[in-house]
Order: C-alpha cells, then structure tokens, then sequence
C-alpha cells in the first residue's frame, strides 16, 4: 500500500503515543505502507520537526527521516503541479500522491484538499485511515 503523509500526520504522532496518528506513523516506521514523498515533502518534514517548540528529540528525529526515507518511495511529481488547493504549500502531498498513484493521502486537516480539487486521490484523516487499515487486517 503506497501512502503519502501530511506533515501534520508525522508531528501529530510523534507529539502524542497513542491516538490515529501516532497509530499511522507506527505503521509506516513498521514498514507496513510504502510511505512517498519527494524532496519538497522531505525539505518541509525536517524544517517543521526541528521546530524548538515541538521539543523534539534531534535523535529521535533523525531516525524518523532516516526510516521514511529508506523505507519510503521517492517519486517525481513534477507533472503534477498547479493544483490550485487552497495553500500552495499543501500541493506537494497531493503532487506526490497523484505521480505515485497512492491508495491514500493521511492528512489531519482534510480541508485542505478540497474533494474537487483531489483528481480522484482519497484523501483521509489518520481516523478513516485506521478504519480501513483495520478492515483490511480483519480480512486476511
């Protein structure tokens, strides 16, 4: 399963242990989804998790980046731009989403992708997430 994460979804679950997003971020350090990204997406995930007031471990930190980066899909979304979501900065997620043709896009603010700027991407909360994840457990 291919997923992109929304740099939300990456601090909202270091932040916190428990809760969907930590439960997501689990997954993806777990290796159970093929995280995709590019180096704009990579670029935003190490100038917002080095944040001083997020207090995160610059360890822990490292090890997080190092894990997606490895374990993740690095994907040329260059055709995919002017998407015209409402914050320039969202369209990275979306770019890399549309190019790797991912199941998902976890994001912790869905309003940012509004459903008819999304060609076709789902895009899900860490909470719908987790439903489909669990449905596809109890299936096997």
């Amino acid at each position: 399963m291919k997923i992109v994460l929304d740099t939300n979804v990456v601090v909202s679950g270091l932040l916190k242990s428990q809760g969907n997003p930590a439960q997501v971020l689990t997954l993806a350090l777990a290796g159970a989804g093929q995280v995709c990204h590019d180096e704009r997406i990579f670029a935003e995930y190490a100038e917002v998790l080095a944040r001083l007031r997020f207090k995160f471990d610059p360890k822990r930190v490292r090890e997080v980046l190092a894990k997606l980066e490895t374990d993740g899909l690095t994907v040329d979304a260059g055709e995919h731009f002017d998407l015209d979501l409402p914050d320039a900065d969202d369209e990275p997620f979306l770019a890399v989403a549309l190019a790797a043709s991912a199941d998902f896009l976890v994001t912790g603010n869905l309003s940012d992708y509004p459903p008819d700027k999304r060609r076709g991407c789902a895009v899900v909360s860490p909470a719908e997430f987790m439903e489909h994840w669990r449905k596809l457990q109890d299936e096997d």
